[in-house]
């Protein structure tokens, strides 16, 4: 599976929980597990909630799902 879709996945995993829709960045970041310090990792890859919550831009807001939020950050991290 590229690396690309494994951190797709493990975002969405991590916010499978998660009570949407979610309305703000500060909102999102407490509905991962570890907050801002919940990690995604797929080899020598490392992202952090926190480092992810960079690419979102408030007009991303709200988001409808975990997937939605996944879409987003894969896209403007460039995987």
């Amino acid at each position: 599976m590229p690396v690309k879709d494994q951190i797709h996945a493990q975002i969405a995993g991590a916010l499978a929980g998660a009570t949407f829709p979610i309305a703000t960045p500060d909102d999102l970041i407490a509905a991962f597990p570890d907050g801002a310090n919940t990690t995604c990792r797929v080899g020598d890859l490392k992202m952090t909630a926190g480092e992810a919550g960079t690419l979102l831009k408030p007009s991303d807001f709200p988001f409808k799902s975990a997937t939605d939020v996944a879409d987003v950050i894969v896209s403007r991290a460039g995987l």
